[in-house]
């Protein structure tokens, strides 16, 4: 057994990279923090500036613009500046949006926050475009699910730390108890930029080795049978941007209106919760009863990323026993069932299954990742660039759930990332048939494909 765990970061030529794979895992926890302030700032939003759900759903749009704007010019810098020159161009365009945040704090406009959003997802896209293949090759094929899992937990710790660190500064209030929010939102960000700034110099120091990912699918042999191959001839990478499309299009919308779903849909609260540590995160509501608060529910979306973060884990556990693709198939099948009992309002057990949609949730966007470029060689890079292109999605279905919740209630709105994740079930169930693979594990592709 020590012998695999180790052979989960030993290189085709025998060197150890847990080194550079751990350094490689902080950019992780980096896109995860501020992932997680963005999935906060709606709210504030909705209360400083008086925006419908939907409206203040641009918030996600201009971060996941960013993301589809800069995913194809990350791809092809990554290609030609290596791993090491596409991370340290990433972080440095984070730098130059967190420091946007502090003449955007002056500018007090809707916009100028919405650039500096759109600035920072343009970094994160090279970050994210670099890494995710990355970590694939550091180490045994076999295990590239489990890797890219295991770095994507250190984004999970990032997601429960940005809604602290978010509603501490953006709800934040004075001691007449006036918002102060619109005016401290700029700390984190201009933090953000300081500790990229550090981590970009640490990179430019640090050996990055240009490993190439396998070609079981000869896709880079001169004047061999696939050589002339798109990669838009492999179903199991077409449909895998398909797949991610539609799964970040449903995390965005719940992680997004999460705080909204927990103070107007959550049954009344007992009046033995306003006590103690707990009463930090209640209110009392103009009709007189006792509902979380923005900044309570915030708190409470810590809890969710730990959900999440706890899926990381034992997702990464379970998918070195088992095919990636039917552990993506059975919790995306799961999430369809969470999000039907959530749209069904059935008491607390609806609020349960928020947090239960967190922990299905987790495993999702690594394994699509890893199953759809499976075996594309050097073309890895710019398939990578293609599936976080597919990110958009998180920019068009909280306009739309938004728009729901608006008519409706939040609950119908999860009506939405439902059928995202009915696709995601799809695609896992189905992904040997499109790959000509019978998984991760067995890296042998057949001669039909």
């Amino acid at each position: 057994m020590s012998n695999n765990r180790k052979s989960i970061f030993i290189g085709p030529d025998g060197q150890n990279l847990a080194f550079t794979f751990a350094l490689v895992s902080s950019l992780f926890l980096l896109w995860g923090f501020c992932n997680g302030m963005i999935d906060v700032m709606d709210k504030h939003f909705q209360e400083e500036l008086g925006l419908t759900k939907s409206q203040s759903a641009w918030v996600q749009f201009a971060h996941y613009l960013g993301y589809f704007l800069m995913s194809m010019p990350a791809g092809i810098l990554a290609s030609k500046l290596g791993y090491k020159g596409g991370i340290i161009a990433g972080l440095l365009i984070v730098a130059v949006g967190g420091f946007w945040f502090i003449p955007a704090t002056q500018i007090a406009a809707f916009w100028a926050f919405l650039l500096g959003v759109c600035i920072i997802a343009s970094g994160l896209t090279f970050l994210e475009t670099v890494a995710n293949p990355y970590t694939t090759v550091l180490g045994d094929l076999r295990y590239a699910a489990t890797r890219i899992n295991l770095a994507q937990s250190c984004n999970g710790v990032g997601w429960i730390l940005g809604p602290i660190v978010g509603g501490m500064f953006f709800y934040s209030k004075n001691e007449a108890g006036v918002s102060t929010g619109s005016q401290t939102l700029y700390i984190p960000y201009v933090a953000v930029a300081v500790l990229v700034i550090a981590i970009a110099i640490v990179f430019y120091f640090a050996s990055v080795p240009d490993i190439k990912m396998e070609d079981d699918y000869h896709l880079d042999d001169a004047g061999g049978p696939a050589a002339s191959r798109s990669i838009w001839t492999h179903p199991h990478f077409v449909l895998a941007v398909a797949a991610q499309f539609f799964y970040v299009a449903a995390q965005a919308g719940i992680f997004s209106f999460f705080i909204n779903y927990m103070t107007t849909e959550t049954p009344a609260i007992p009046a033995s919760w306003n006590s103690g540590w707990l009463s930090n995160w209640i209110e009392t509501t103009k009709a007189g009863t006792l509902a979380f608060s923005s900044q309570g529910a915030a708190s409470l979306q810590s809890i969710g990323a730990a959900c999440f973060l706890v899926g990381r884990f034992t997702g990464a556990g379970l998918l070195k026993k088992y095919s990636a693709h039917k552990i993506l198939g059975l919790y995306g099948l799961l999430n369809v069932i969470v999000c039907a009992i959530i749209f069904a309002k059935v008491g607390w057990l609806s609020v349960l299954c928020v947090f239960l949609s967190y922990f299905f949730m987790s495993i999702m966007f690594p394994t699509i990742f890893a199953l759809g470029i499976f075996g594309l060689g050097v073309r890895a890079k710019k398939a990578s660039a293609y599936i976080v292109m597919a990110i958009m999605g998180g920019a068009l279905l909280p306009k739309v759930m938004g728009y729901i919740a608006d008519q409706f209630d939040m609950s119908k709105g999860f009506i939405m990332p439902l059928l995202c994740f009915a696709f995601v079930a799809f695609y896992g169930f189905n992904w040997p048939k499109f790959s000509h693979a019978d998984s991760l594990h067995s890296v042998k592709v057949g001669s039909a494909h």
